[in-house]
């Protein structure tokens, strides 16, 4: 009910937002990103009116929040008998886990105009069907719902995927995307066009890695020189044919020993007949089902021709419903490349149809989820629905205009983090585990490239770096508490080597990140976060995920906030206490731990044990310094003497203390020799 009457409040202020927007071209288009900032709104603004509409404008957003926050604290006391509606008649998703579908034209066709008059873009209100008993798939599921409805309603050839908390920052991203989608040559084959993600509201230092630079700015900028960087669930624009599971119009050439490819997975070989290669090396196969479209009735204007009931037959003789659910207004527009509605199509009836699209049986017996649409089977669909696309031959496209299309609200304390990081490898071990795994899915037809595959499993298999991870942060401790050393003992020639090899590694990676235009700090806090998330959420999601799909338990990670009074990023100083933060708050003890035991048992020793403790303390220190973000974060708020110099003081006062007693001349320094040696000579 929130949602709804939030949408009727947008609605009546996006007829006055959107013209403005518009007339003076303002970014980004967000009104409360637009309103904060603070640069000169001025420049570049050379109409005299503007400072008036502009004050007008801001008069009127403010308004509109008001009655927004009317609405949440209204929400706040749900009455017991439910919501009802402004005629009075009960709100049909009292029940949230049983109630019908509804959708509801707010703006756009036989919607409301803007104050000039002009047609708004199309606003619609969507709520599929709940009931008891039915797999709803969450976010995948939604968002297959909103396909067959948007088909159903307006049918664009192109899709815009956003998350709830990003918005548009540059209102010329979608023409830039449009850019390789409608290019003549390379249009075709493109399946998606992939945007990076941008942050607001993150610390100067980003602490906990939120950017996430080297991920967007180097390792996505590599896939684009292959088949394609991966879908990554957000600030994606899509040709709607590949997510209706067909192969792209233009096949590479397939050597005359192949056969052809599984007519929706593009993965099987051995499901359909062979074919020879043309002789001709420069023509292009197309997709196997894309060709049974072609026989029979891809061709719009003689469709067009027929009656419902001849359309109804051909349909069905193509098994369509078998695919795509039993709609035939929903078929037909999955037959129209370049998209568009029937021109003999009624309004009224299409709502209708849209209603029966977003049935919560509709996809039963079909192949949404599995073939087409959004993939189910992992919390990641966004990684399984990009490689089912560049299995069949797509490729995709990384854009990254100047000004950041999109951008997006981070999880910026430790716990919200790593619950984020949890669930991004619990769905990569999801992966592994299924019958999509990069290792063995999709070889028939060779559409996926071999360095293509090499970064579909780098994704997939990165969470279980977890466990040779915690020996490596282990190992420098029990070395340090054992008296061992993590390496046999080396000449000086071999340590000089193992020191090169060791710097040069350092160097490499610098100079491969400063080309790429991320500096060495982003670097430095990518590699702290790496062993953060390594040691403790990439851990628990190969143990969860292994429980998961092999024994059927579903774990889960309570999460438990203490609240933070700080003004300035006070949400980063929040600590929640989590099960995730116990495997890295024991490696630090550790840690710390063995350096004092190594400086006391150097002191035992003598000097000669000094030069080994140098080697093993580094190694520990190391591991320290990767997870120090992290003691940061579980120490909390700032604002008083932080409890880290605390055990900072107490670190080193026990190894001062450890010292003096070492070197005190006071301190009885006799060994054992010396006094065998006289008590030999005592007269008893």
């Amino acid at each position: 009910m929130l949602t709804f009457e939030s949408l009727v409040e947008t609605a009546d202020f996006a007829r006055k937002w959107v013209p403005f927007c518009k007339k003076f071209s303002i970014e980004p288009r967000a009104p409360e990103f637009y309103f904060s900032q603070k640069i000169d709104y001025l420049k570049d603004k050379v109409q005299p009116s503007f400072v008036k509409e502009r004050r007008a404008m801001k008069r009127d957003y403010e308004e509109f929040k008001i009655r927004i926050n009317a609405l949440v604290a209204k929400a706040q006391k749900t009455p017991e008998e439910g919501w009802t509606m402004q005629d009075g008649t009960p709100w049909p998703g009292n029940n949230t886990r049983d109630h019908p579908g509804m959708i509801q034209v707010f703006l756009g066709y036989s919607g409301a105009r803007d104050i000039e008059g002009n047609e708004l873009p199309r606003l619609v209100y969507v709520s599929r069907e709940k009931r008891p008993g039915y797999q709803h798939h969450k976010k995948a599921g939604a968002e297959n719902a909103l396909i067959r409805v948007s088909a159903v309603l307006t049918n664009a050839p192109f899709i815009l995927n956003l998350d709830c908390d990003h918005y548009v920052n540059n209102s010329k991203a979608v023409r830039e995307a449009m850019c390789f989608l409608m290019d003549p040559q390379v249009g075709r084959d493109v399946c998606y066009v992939q945007f990076p993600q941008r942050f607001d509201g993150i610390d100067r230092s980003d602490r906990y890695a939120n950017r996430n630079t080297v991920f967007f700015d180097v390792n996505m900028k590599g896939l684009d020189g292959i088949q394609g960087p991966v879908y990554v669930g957000t600030g994606c624009v899509f040709n709607r044919q590949a997510l209706y599971g067909y192969g792209p119009p233009s096949m590479p050439s397939l050597p005359k020993s192949s056969s052809s490819s599984c007519s929706w997975c593009g993965c099987c070989s051995c499901c359909c007949p062979g074919k020879k290669a043309p002789k001709d090396p420069s023509e292009l196969y197309r997709d196997a089902k894309r060709e049974e479209l072609d026989a029979a009735i891809f061709n719009l204007r003689e469709i067009d021709n027929y009656d419902e009931y001849e359309r109804s037959m051909l349909i069905s003789q193509m098994s369509f419903e078998k695919t795509f659910g039993l709609s035939t207004v929903f078929i037909e527009s999955t037959l129209m490349e370049n998209g568009g509605v029937a021109e003999s199509a009624n309004p009224s009836t299409l709502i209708k149809e849209a209603i029966h699209v977003i049935s919560c049986g509709y996809e039963e017996k079909t192949e949404w989820g599995k073939e087409i649409g959004w993939i189910y089977g992992s919390v990641t669909e966004d990684i399984l629905t990009g490689f089912k696309m560049h299995c069949r031959g797509w490729r995709s496209i990384y854009c990254m205009p100047l000004r950041p299309a999109f951008k997006g609200s981070a999880p910026i304390n430790l716990s919200d983090r790593l619950h984020q990081v949890l669930r991004w490898a619990l769905g990569s071990v999801e992966i592994f585990l299924s019958r999509h795994c990069p290792l063995w899915y999709g070889f028939g037809g060779g559409r996926l490239k071999w360095l293509q595959r090499l970064a579909y499993v780098n994704t997939i298999v990165y969470p279980f770096t977890s466990l040779p991870l915690v020996a490596y942060c282990s190992l420098p401790a029990i070395c340090l508490l054992t008296g061992k050393f993590i390496i046999p003992t080396l000449s000086n020639l071999a340590s000089v080597l193992f020191l090169g090899l060791f710097l040069s590694i350092i160097v490499t990676a610098v100079l491969e990140l400063r080309w790429s235009g991320v500096s060495i700090e982003e670097l430095w806090r990518n590699e702290q976060f790496w062993v953060i998330g390594g040691v403790s959420a990439h851990l628990f999601a190969v143990f969860q995920g292994f429980l998961k799909m092999l024994a059927g338990i579903d774990t889960n990670f309570t999460v438990t906030a203490k609240a933070a009074d700080d003004a300035d990023f006070g949400e980063l100083y929040i600590v929640k206490w989590t099960t995730l933060l116990i495997p890295p708050t024991t490696l630090l003890i550790v840690n710390m731990v063995g350096v004092v035991a190594g400086f006391s048992d150097a002191l035992n020793k003598g000097y000669e044990a000094w030069g080994p403790l140098f080697g093993k303390v580094f190694f520990s220190f190391w591991v320290i310094l990767h997870l120090y973000p992290f003691l940061k974060g579980l120490m909390g708020r700032q604002n008083r003497t932080p409890t880290i110099v605390v055990l900072w003081s107490v670190l080193l006062a026990s190894v001062f203390s450890l010292v003096w007693v070492r070197i005190n001349p006071f301190v009885n320094t006799a060994n054992s020799t010396t006094v065998a040696q006289s008590c030999i000579s005592i007269d008893c």
